[in-house]
Parts: C-alpha cells; structure tokens; sequence
C-alpha cells in the first residue's frame, strides 16, 4: 500500500497543526491504508469522529445501566428480574444481531449514514426511557424499558459495525487507535463527574423521577448531537457487494472462522479477555461482602472507572497505534493479575478484607486495563482487515462475543458452588489465558518492511 502525504504543496492550516500536535509524530502528514482523496481531510475526520463519540460515550456514562437505568427500575418498584436483564441485553443485543447487520452495512456506498441512524434510534429509546420513567411503574415500567432497551441494543450495534468501517476507510493505519482514545478519555471525565454526583447523594428515592427522566432525555439530546457530527464526516462511497440477502451473506460470512487462521485466533483471544468486563462486578459484589460502606463505594466505584478512562486511554491509544497486539497483551494479563492479586491480599490477610478503600483501587487497576483491551482489539481488528473485509470481521467477532458473552455471563449462577472470589480466580485465569494467545497473533499495525 502506498504512502500518500495528507496535503502536497500547501502550508498546513491550523487544524492541521493541532492534528499533527495530537498525534505527536514526525511523518502525521502520511497516510497509509486509504485512499488520496481521503488522505488530504484526515484531520477533519479525526476530530469528526472523536467529538460524536463523545457525544455517545457521555450519553452511555448518564444512561448508565450499571447505575441510572437500575435506579430507576428501583424507584417504579419494577421487580428485580428485570434490573438483572439491563446489561445482558445491552450489550448481548448490540453485538449477536451484527451478521445480519452487517449486510445492511455493506449495502450502503456510504457506511457513514448507517452510524447516523444507529445514533437516532438511540435516542428515540432513550427518550422512551424517559417517558415510561414519568408514566409507568411495577411491571410496566420494568417491560417499558426493557423494550426500550432492545431497540437501543440493536441500535448500537449498527453504530459498531459503521464506525470501524467508516474509521478504516477515513483515518490512516498508526492514528485509528487515537481516535478512540481520546474520546474515551474525555467519555472518563464526564464519568468522573457523574460518580461525584453518585458519591454526594445523586439519586434516591420516588422524588428524583423527574431528575432523572431529565437526565434521560439530555442523553437522547446527545445521541442527536452526535447524529449531527458524524453526518458532516467526509466519506468516499465503498464497494457495496454482499448486501443482496442478509441471511445468506451472514451466515456465509461465519466461514471467515474457519478458512482464516488469523482471524480465528484472534476471536478466541477475544472471548477470552472478557475476563477484564465481567470480573469488574464481581469485584463490587465482594467489596459488598466484605465491608459495610457499600452505598459510599458506589460512586467510588464509577470515580475509579472514570478516571481510569481519562488516564489511560490516550497512553493505550498511542500504543495501540504502535502495536495492538502487545496492548492486548499486556491489558489483558493486568487485568488478570488485579483479579487474582485482590483474592490473594484479602483471603491471605483477612484484615484487609474489610478495608473500604481497597476494591476500588483494584477497580482502577482493572479499568486501566479494561480500557487497553477493548482499544487494542478495537484497533486490531480494523488493523487485520483490509478493505471491505473489515466489515465482515468486525460483524463476526462481534456476532460470535455476543453469544460468548451470554454463555460466560452464566458464570453467576457459580455464586451457589464458588465464593465470589473462587469465580474471579476462575475469570483470572480465562485472561491470563487471553494475553497468552493474544502473544500468539502476527503483527498487523506496523506496515512489512521490504
């Protein structure tokens, strides 16, 4: 693939300038892996795409499920089932329909539109959200917002399979890692503040309902900001095969696990580094256990996530740039090593087992190293394809954790065998197993030397 310089013959302009700041590199002019034409508005596009990520990552942080959408179940009185679904279907839902969406994709010249009406449908559900929070209680409002739920699922996965496809074919191999960096880590601290809201008493009881049907309806405002801001990205239309029947093609596409070696590899090591997403809960439930400041912990807990976003998301971004393979690596043995470092302190020290601030440190370790996961698979996979291809490998990885992610979802239902630390050395050691394969994977950032 040639090198292309992002603007021959002209004086770079101001944004050009900061562009090159942010990147921090000599040669941030050169582009490689897209086309000329998209080569010479790479700085446009970067900051396109960072700011309507943003946009979505502060809609995720004040939609929490983890928190607001649980609060609010709580305070309709909708039974406890259905507060136990919000995460599955959450992030189940956006990822298992992706085949099929993926078709959809594929059928669209410019991928940049399928993202545009992802963020809309977003937050028509949210807003729906809203709605049942002022008008339902008990059981309706627990199937009005799981409804809700589902179309904001669907939603978002169209939005995942579009933003990788319309990323590799705008933003050049070396700073496609960046991007998501940096939105994550403003993302972190707009979440630092909600946890400082959570913390000093945010939340309670029937007579916050308005608050927080207000604050559901500002995050559907946002997911139209984002709609906005991503429309304005400049896009070359793509090759629009594979689109014809969605059934056909989708199914056809699970062959990429089978006939590509790579791929597949990098498939396993995936599922395996869920580890550093669902041992993060059981961590709480056994702060839970163990101390008797739960409540104060809470927003402790989202302080920690936060800034673990905001600091280590653009260092993870810019070493995903340099090899994503090592970043899931090295994330994915950390966040094992805090999983299993916490049980042994608290099980070989029994005293510290009650000390409070303890879990949400280890919180902070892990989240770090949540956040190099997720970037460097995200980077990685869009790395490892080229072309149209990159569609199809992110709607199969994505298809294939969904359904992974339900099955070791399950291992909750362990809590009646294992001691919730018995279930985090077992995740543990999925990621310790992870990073190992990860170390396995050919190297795809960097371009062959000759």
């Amino acid at each position: 693939m040639p090198t292309n310089d992002l603007s021959p013959n002209s004086t770079p302009s101001k944004l050009d300038r900061i562009y090159q700041l942010l990147v921090q590199d000599e040669d941030a002019r050169v582009c490689k892996d897209i086309s000329v034409e998209a080569c010479r508005v790479v700085p446009g596009n970067f900051f396109l795409q960072i700011l309507a990520h943003f946009f979505t990552k502060l809609g995720d942080a004040i939609a929490n499920p983890k928190t607001v959408l649980a609060w609010i179940l709580s305070a309709l009185s909708a039974p406890g089932l259905f507060t136990a679904l919000l995460v599955p279907i959450r992030e189940s839902g956006s990822l298992i329909p992706q085949l099929v969406i993926a078709s959809y994709v594929r059928s669209q010249a410019l991928r940049k539109w399928a993202y545009v009406l992802g963020c809309i449908l977003q937050g028509v559900a949210i807003a729906a959200m809203a709605l049942v929070a002022l008008t339902l209680s008990g059981t309706a409002a627990g199937l009005g917002i799981i409804a809700a739920l589902v179309l904001f699922s669907l939603a978002r996965g169209l939005c995942s399979v579009a933003s990788k496809d319309v990323l590799g074919k705008t933003i050049p191999k070396t700073r496609r890692g960046r991007v998501s960096g940096w939105s994550a880590s403003l993302a972190g601290l707009v979440t630092v503040g909600v946890g400082a809201l959570l913390l000093f008493g945010l939340g309670g009881g029937n007579e916050n309902l308005g608050l927080y049907a207000g604050l559901l309806l500002l995050a559907a405002l946002l997911w139209g900001l984002a709609a906005i801001t991503y429309a304005t990205i400049r896009e070359e239309p793509g090759a629009t095969s594979g689109g014809a029947n969605a059934l056909t093609e989708a199914f056809a596409r699970l062959r990429l696990l089978i006939d590509d070696a790579p791929f597949r590899r990098f498939v396993i090591a995936r599922s395996l580094l869920l580890c550093s997403a669902l041992t993060a809960p059981f961590m709480v439930m056994l702060a839970h256990q163990q101390t008797a400041a739960v409540a104060a912990l809470l927003g402790a807990f989202v302080i920690a996530d936060g800034l673990a976003n905001l600091l280590a998301a653009p260092f993870w971004g810019r070493f995903a740039d340099v090899s994503s393979r090592r970043v899931m690596v090295y994330a994915g043995a950390a966040a094992a090593a805090a999983g299993a470092l916490l049980v042994a302190l608290v099980t070989l020290i029994p005293p510290l087992a009650g000390v409070a601030w303890l879990y949400p440190l280890f919180f902070f370790v892990l989240a770090v190293a949540h956040a190099g996961v997720r970037l460097g698979r995200q980077t990685y996979v869009v790395d490892l394809a080229g072309g149209n291809k990159r569609t199809d490998y992110v709607a199969v990885s994505n298809t294939v954790i969904g359904i992974v992610l339900l099955l070791t979802g399950m291992v909750g239902l362990l809590t009646t065998v294992l001691p919730v630390s018995g279930i985090i050395l077992l995740l543990s050691a999925m990621g310790f197993a992870g990073a190992w394969l990860s170390a396995k994977l050919p190297e795809v950032t960097t371009e062959p030397t000759a």
